[in-house]
């Protein structure tokens, strides 16, 4: 699972494709969630790289 954030909030989806203008989300059934403009977007994060041993996690 990936949380994308951005100035509104935060969105978890399965996985994300990059596109020329912003990042498509889909959720585990392959189906598109959102599109946020790489304007508005602050990070996607790993969920898998939080670790317990860390505070920061791992971002794409």
């Amino acid at each position: 699972m990936y949380r994308v954030l951005f100035p509104e909030g935060q969105l978890e989806c399965a996985h994300y494709e990059r596109t020329e203008y912003g990042v498509d989300l889909y959720d585990d059934e392959e189906e598109l969630v959102a599109f946020i403009p790489y304007a508005n977007l602050h990070a996607v994060i790993d969920d898998a790289g939080f670790d317990d041993d860390e505070t920061e996690p791992s971002v794409i």
